[in-house]
């Protein structure tokens, strides 16, 4: 088989993933929306339903983000009534963050995310389980030094 370079579009494994994103994105957002919140606010309440009372460095660690992109939305997050932040009295550049009752209620109203996104898929549950180890799998080799 020749190949041509660049592939096109549709045979890029970065722009399917990509892609990919934005479309799981567009079934989430009119969900999030009635929640008042971004993607990137549910991601960073995700990490503290798994762990609540987390240093915003941790939060950016679990996420892979830089603790410069957390700040301004655990600011947000906290503006809503969600999470609080308090500095660490031992290391002042140490900022804690947790949950509040109400960032915690919420979490109760976002298995309607879960139920969107199965429902669009049109897949069985195993498909998307295997799929999401994949692609886990996949993210993982690229991180790989």
């Amino acid at each position: 088989m020749k190949r041509v370079f660049p592939l096109p579009l549709d045979r890029q494994l970065g722009f399917s993933l990509y892609s990919a994103h934005i479309a799981v994105n567009r079934v989430y957002k009119p969900w999030l929306d009635k929640l008042g919140l971004t993607y990137p606010q549910y991601l960073v309440l995700s990490v503290l339903w798994e762990g609540d009372e987390q240093t915003i460095s941790a939060i950016a660690g679990h996420l892979d983000l830089e603790p410069s992109t957390i700040t301004p939305l655990v600011k947000r997050l906290e503006e809503a009534g969600h999470l609080v932040r308090k500095r660490n009295p031992l290391d002042e550049r140490e900022v804690k963050v947790s949950l509040t009752d109400q960032g915690r209620a919420i979490r109760a109203e976002t298995k309607t995310l879960a139920d969107a996104l199965y429902k669009k898929s049109g897949m069985d549950v195993d498909v998307l389980v295997d799929l999401n180890t994949r692609i886990k799998q996949l993210r993982d080799a690229f991180r790989a030094p």
